[in-house]
Formats: C-alpha cells, structure tokens, sequence
C-alpha cells in the first residue's frame, strides 16, 4: 500500500504544484478563476504528497450552512492508485470534526471526464440531487460529539 501525507496548506495560495496536479486544466473550470503564482485561494485546501515528496493530489472543503463543498484533485499519474480515495476519506473525517451535514460536489460542465468522476463519486456514497449536485451524508461515525 502507498504511503501519503496529508498537509495542511494554511493559508492556500497558487503554486505550480497545483498547475502540474490539474495537468493542463483550467483552474477556472473548478472555480477557481485564473489565480497566478502565490495568489491566494479561499477554502480549506490540504496538499497530499507521496514517499518521495512528489505531490501527488489535493484536497479542498469549502464549509458553510453546515455542509460543505468538495474537490478532489489527483495528478494523472497518481490515478487508480488510491489516493483520491485517500483524499476523500480525509475530506470525510474533517467534516465529522465540524459537525457538517452533507458534502457536495458539482461535476463541472466542461469536465473532462465527467461519467468517470460521476461514477466515481456515485460508487462512494454520492447521489445525484434535482440541482446537479452529488452529495452524501457525512458518515453518523464521523461526526464527533461535542462536549
């Protein structure tokens, strides 16, 4: 099994790391706009890095209204390893910590592989709701208790 770290990046900026993660993709497409180098990003963003320190995905969550948004970015040579799936568990358990409800993500018009990202996301628990969005119930195990 691969090893990755999960990284804070507190706070988020654009960097070519994540130029080189979305491979060619526009980061507007993930409304993200057109950020330049050291420009910062809003959200939560979490870098994941293999053994070596290569980064190899990112993690993104974007609370509010006690739910939150996701994006999971993994680099094209890191796909089918899982380590998206790695990305999504951490996601997950972030949003237990908050106490958040559902997470979401909207598979953007323009995505290039969108029946695979929807497959994707379905296989893990996400449905299609009446405006686009996939979403899932944070898991009940997940959601610590206050106290």
């Amino acid at each position: 099994m691969d090893t990755w770290d999960w990284i804070p990046e507190t706070p988020a900026t654009w960097d070519d790391r994540k130029g080189r993660v979305l491979d060619g993709l526009d980061p507007a497409l993930f409304g993200l706009g057109r950020p330049g180098d050291g420009d910062p990003l809003g959200d939560e963003w979490w870098r994941v890095e293999d053994a070596d320190g290569t980064t190899v995905a990112y993690g993104r969550l974007d609370g509010s209204w006690g739910d939150a948004e996701i994006l999971v970015l993994v680099a094209p040579a890191a796909r089918h390893s899982g380590v998206g799936s790695f990305v999504l568990e951490r996601l997950e358990a972030e949003a237990g910590r908050r106490r958040l409800n559902y997470l979401y993500n909207v598979v953007p018009h323009g995505h290039p592989d969108p029946e695979p990202v929807t497959a994707w996301l379905a296989a893990r628990g996400f449905a299609r709701n009446d405006v686009g969005e996939l979403r899932k119930q944070v898991p009940a195990a997940l959601v610590q208790n206050q106290g």
